[in-house]
């Protein structure tokens, strides 16, 4: 009977100082702590845990007790869902409080990069984060032109322009714009590593040319679905020798000479322009991506569908910017055909008529510098230069002869020409121009007057 009572006195004795313990530490995680600041501000990196936060906490020491605060949110179910950003504490906090502070979510400034989107276009994100404290910009700009970067993977590029992956990215404080643009590039790098490396090396692809057909892939098809098919008629067209016309290297060619007047609209003069960029002039790929892709569009590049398509037409019967494709330069006049005269009932119909978005262009006029719809590769154009172009899948073998000197660049002149001297043009896998019909019609409608009055001269 003493033994008895001697072991109920220990499990009471060890129940009264578990039950203490335990108050004590209940305690803790409601008692203020005092932090080294009155305000001290945290930064959660991307892709943190929820321990990796509770380990910087306490290092930080805004908590002492990982242990204790641990198991209380375990038997409660409350842990909370960590987001990336800056966390700010107010002295003196306590434990508990400093979970509500991670449960209120993150108070960052954030950048979000669009695909498709150049490192133009990025620069001027970077600007409106009022944390980076860009007063242009110009001062972005030559922190995407760092190609230390990416030097490992691709000593071919020129700047970073394709290797600045499209996501959102959160400034914590303190954080320069420099380490922005290295978490980007970052980013890609992880993307790459995970889903392409090795397909990309199983085909023999350089990352340059993967990354720079993706880019073209990426401002061409709005549709994940058509993407590949997209990617078809690039290496089609690569592989006889035809010129890509795709209009998203036209705009970077001008927005790189400091002349794209971003309206929306592309002039004669971006057509003209003697640039490696610009795809209706010069054969093959362009120098490097015009854009950054993302990971469908850099799968499409890597795994074109099999197909014996070189054209493509948008669908004016459908609004969700699908394309009609073809094999033969017959089908995509009469793809153009159907456009333009869905064009014309679109442009007779009431105002109420719910239709699909159509960019258009402004007629021709007599001025230089007036805007024209981006003809087919060759109207209005000198003839084509060859350019060297190797297959960014090793399809074929053939290569082209470098490019000859370009001849002195000409003065602009009006869209509208004689029959004489308008250039046929041949059909383009991008968006069509305005029907060279129309502008055939006028000019024979021109040469009717003048035939007609030169009858009525003799009969004088």
């Amino acid at each position: 009977m003493t033994f008895l009572r001697a072991v109920l006195a220990i499990v009471l004795v060890c129940m009264l100082s578990a039950g203490y313990f335990l108050y004590g530490k209940w305690q803790a995680l409601s008692e203020p702590r005092g932090l080294r600041q009155q305000v001290v501000t945290i930064a959660i990196p991307r892709g943190a845990t929820f321990e990796d936060t509770l380990a910087l906490l306490s290092r930080e020491g805004i908590i002492s007790d990982i242990l204790s605060l641990r198991v209380y949110l375990k038997l409660t179910n409350s842990a909370p869902i960590v987001q990336a950003g800056s966390y700010q504490f107010n002295s003196p906090i306590t434990p508990l409080g400093a979970i509500e502070v991670l449960r209120g979510g993150a108070h960052s400034d954030k950048i979000t990069i669009l695909e498709g989107w150049n490192r133009f276009d990025i620069a001027r994100a970077m600007r409106a984060v009022p944390a980076l404290k860009l007063r242009t910009d110009t001062e972005a700009l030559p922190l995407l032109n760092d190609i230390s970067l990416i030097s490992d993977i691709d000593p071919l590029a020129r700047n970073l322009e394709g290797y600045l992956y499209p996501d959102t990215y959160f400034i914590v404080e303190r954080m320069t714009p420099k380490e922005v643009v290295k978490g980007m590039v970052t980013r890609f790098r992880k993307v790459w590593k995970e889903h392409l490396a090795d397909q990309a090396y199983q085909r023999k692809a350089s990352i340059h040319e993967v990354v720079t057909v993706a880019s073209l892939i990426e401002t061409e098809a709005k549709l994940e679905a058509e993407r590949p098919r997209v990617a078809s008629v690039v290496y089609n067209r690569l592989s006889k020798g035809m010129p890509l016309g795709i209009d998203s290297t036209i705009v970077y060619a001008s927005k790189i000479d400091g002349k794209w007047r971003n309206n929306g609209k592309v002039y004669q003069s971006d057509i003209d322009r003697r640039s490696p960029y610009n795809t209706r002039i010069f054969k093959g790929l362009p120098p490097g991506p015009v854009g950054s892709p993302g990971l469908s569009s850099l799968k499409a590049a890597l795994n074109p569908e099999s197909t014996t398509y070189l054209y493509y037409v948008r669908n004016p019967y459908q609004d969700n910017g699908a394309h009609n494709f073809y094999s033969s330069a017959a089908e995509f006049e009469n793809g153009v055909a159907m456009l333009r005269n869905w064009e014309k009932k679109q442009a007779n119909a009431p105002a109420s008529t719910p239709s699909p978005a159509v960019t258009s262009s402004p007629a021709p006029t007599s001025s230089a510098s007036a805007p024209i719809a981006v003809p087919a590769p060759g109207g209005l154009l000198r003839p084509a230069q060859p350019a060297y172009v190797r297959d960014p899948l090793g399809v074929s073998s053939q290569s082209h002869p470098a490019a000859t000197k370009p001849k002195p660049a000409t003065p602009t002149k009006p869209v509208n020409k004689p029959a004489a001297q308008a250039a046929k043009p041949s059909p383009r896998p991008t968006r069509v121009a305005q029907s060279q019909k129309r502008r055939n019609s006028q000019v024979q409608k021109k040469s009717t007057k003048t035939s007609s009055a030169s009858t009525r001269r003799r009969r004088r």
